[in-house]
């Protein structure tokens, strides 16, 4: 049997919000959040892959939802989490959300920004309503509840209570990268990396670290398309794509003992951790005079052949 971490209580006190914690990656960071000590709002809508079946903007989830569920077996386990079912990419729900977590338990400490599904299709396939429908979720869902957070965070600031605030964003290769079949996707999780960027910048001030992950694991997003890499090993080995192998550095980052870090990119995946170092300059040319379209073409093939390759997007030929 694989090795079971002890436990340290690093979020001992720590009041914890997790998005789309009722399945797959959300419901492993809930988990591993309650078992070092921290109190959770568990928010799931409970809808399908695809995002259908959307419920209504309220705060109570139905009775036997993914939210409940996990929030129960939280409970039963010996911690302290709320459920919460309202939509997260609407001002009033993520308004709730906030709301649910100070009313519950008096504070908030930590939002993991975790909520999507996908509409995956080609691009001359791919219809408006997917396309609104993914960055709906994707980045409104991650803008509204850190806008709330962070209001409430810098109200605290404001009246001397200076927080010790974590917010963790969820990304993915194909932001990193790009993903053929995804461009919605790749969109919204590419926007996500520059939220996280800027609100990183704008609010440290006020006690609030802001930071990004890019997990592979399974979870039903990806199942489907790596169906055959991605299943779990039947003699008891480590699971390398378990989505609990993530959790550990997103309780960690989401922890008072992450202070200082703030505005960076990890990639997360089985037992490996990455910093990812993103845009930076590369080869540069000055000829401090306007360029002509040849002169400009020659000196960025001349730049390109100095530069590092990008990486490649995932399914491409």
């Amino acid at each position: 049997m694989p090795d079971v971490p002890e436990k340290s209580g690093i979020c001992e006190g720590r009041v914890v919000i997790v998005t789309g914690a009722g399945r797959g990656l959300g419901r492993a960071h809930a988990r591993a959040f309650a078992a070092e000590g921290a109190r959770v709002v568990v928010n799931d809508l409970g809808v399908g892959l695809d995002g259908a079946g959307d419920a209504l903007d309220h705060g109570s989830p139905t009775s036997g939802s993914p939210a409940e569920e996990v929030a129960a077996d939280i409970r039963a386990a010996g911690g302290e989490a709320v459920a919460h079912g309202g939509d997260i990419a609407t001002s009033a729900g993520a308004a709730s959300l906030v709301a649910t977590a100070l009313d519950t338990y008096g504070r908030l400490d930590t939002l993991v920004n975790n909520a999507g599904f996908l509409r995956d299709r080609m691009l001359v396939n791919l219809d408006e309503d997917a396309w609104d429908a993914v960055l709906r979720v994707h980045l409104k869902g991650h803008f509204l509840p850190l806008k709330h957070a962070a209001a409430h965070w810098r109200a605290e600031a404001k009246h001397g209570r200076m927080p010790q605030a974590r917010v963790i964003n969820t990304t993915s290769g194909a932001g990193l990268s790009g993903s053929v079949g995804q461009g919605n996707y790749s969109a919204a999780k590419a926007g996500i990396l520059g939220l996280t960027l800027v609100s990183a910048a704008e609010l440290g001030r006020y006690g609030v670290q802001v930071n990004a992950i890019a997990p592979a694991a399974r979870t039903r997003m990806t199942e489907q398309t790596f169906a055959d890499t991605m299943a779990a090993p039947s003699d008891g080995a480590f699971d390398a794509m378990a989505p609990e192998n993530v959790s550990p550095l997103v309780v960690w980052l989401g922890s008072a003992a992450s202070e200082g870090v703030t505005g960076r990119v990890f990639a997360a995946e089985a037992g490996r951790i990455t910093v990812m170092e993103g845009w930076r300059p590369g080869p540069a040319t000055d000829k401090s005079a306007r360029w002509t379209p040849s002169e400009a073409g020659e000196t960025a093939r001349q730049l390109l052949a100095a530069s590092e390759p990008p990486q490649p997007v995932y399914g491409a030929r």
